[in-house]
């Protein structure tokens, strides 16, 4: 029976890399190519001085050496270095890697191997895998889910030593979408624009700089929705329907769909009236999020909240183009908040 894998945290990886406490290898992967990529370039960028990579660091792709040319590369010894750095991109490309595990059953201490496997993950039964758990570090870099991202955006923001309003990481969140190279393109533009005297990011500043509306945005959609307003959720759908890029049916479904199966999950839940037991539940970072649930348990009962989400599996396919071939997407738009309200 194959040993069970030890997986590492980005954050581990990161302090070890800079506390130069270097592993002889790093297999990579995952469907977020951002976290694989920081890690590497980190290595590529930090673990040689300038002086030392023309001789000491090789960059490949999977695609363009063999296991055994990359083996024999490992097998080399540091000149005028402590180390020698081997980074393979694409490593998924990379065939037949016997002779690659033969080389991690004894790698060379002075070498430092980055296998980047992008895309997906390898098979964790993989000989390859349990020899770089033994004898190194396996990272998988997973895509953040949506009710992640605020948090992500949140910690980021504070390691710059800056601090974010919660409702402009919900916008930043939910108008970047999942993409986390964007998310942080757009965070570093807010950090940028800080001034030394106000390191506060609000969602004042997040329409100034990233452009969208703070009041005509589909969280505060959401957040009419929650509150059963339905005079302000009207107001935002006429708003969309008029502006598109602000939001449309495809960015709001999806945004709908997981507050209301979340929603559902509440209506079950034994701590439906304890925010921070519900958060745990829901598998949320703080009770400030469940406080939504709970409101919104008071307008929305389960079986409407599943006819709810019925009703956006059936908008969502209409919007595909299935079983629809004259209504817009403005009018299912219009279509879908005038049912979950009423």
């Amino acid at each position: 029976m194959a040993e069970k894998t030890n997986l590492s945290t980005y954050e581990s990886i990161m302090r070890s890399l800079k506390a130069r406490q270097f592993v002889p290898v790093y297999l990579l992967m995952g469907d977020e190519s951002y976290f694989v990529d920081r890690i590497s370039d980190y290595v590529a960028d930090n673990v040689l001085g300038e002086d030392e990579r023309d001789f000491n660091q090789n960059v490949v792709f999977g695609a363009d050496v063999t296991a055994s040319q990359l083996a024999d590369m490992c097998k080399g010894y540091p000149m005028m270095s402590e180390y020698r750095v081997v980074i393979v991109k694409e490593f998924q490309n990379m065939k037949n890697l016997e002779p690659l595990e033969k080389y991690l059953e004894k790698p060379v201490p002075t070498t430092i191997l980055v296998l980047c496997y992008k895309n997906g993950r390898m098979d964790m039964r993989k000989r390859i895998v349990s020899l770089a758990s033994a004898h190194g570090v396996v990272f998988e870099s997973t895509k953040k889910r949506e009710n992640e991202l605020p948090g992500f955006i949140s910690t980021y923001i504070q390691s710059h030593g800056a601090t974010i309003e919660n409702k402009a990481a919900f916008m930043i969140a939910e108008h970047v979408g999942a993409d986390i190279s964007r998310i942080i393109s757009e965070c570093d533009k807010l950090l940028i624009s800080l001034t030394e005297n106000d390191k506060r990011v609000t969602p004042e500043l997040v329409e100034e700089k990233i452009g969208m509306s703070k009041e005509f945005n589909a969280f505060e959609l959401r957040r009419a929705i929650v509150e059963h307003n339905v005079y302000k959720a009207n107001l935002i759908v006429k708003y969309f329907n008029k502006n598109d890029k602000a939001g449309n049916i495809f960015s709001v479904i999806p945004l709908l769909f997981n507050f209301f199966q979340n929603l559902m999950i509440a209506h079950y839940s034994p701590n439906k009236n304890n925010e921070a037991a519900l958060a745990r539940d829901l598998d949320m970072r703080s009770g400030w999020g469940a406080r939504e649930y709970i409101t919104a348990m008071r307008y929305y009962t389960a079986t409407k909240t599943m006819q709810i989400i019925s009703k956006l599996r059936q908008i969502d396919e209409k919007g595909k183009g299935l079983g629809n071939s004259n209504t817009s997407k403005e009018q299912l738009l219009s279509e879908l908040i005038f049912f979950i309200l009423h």
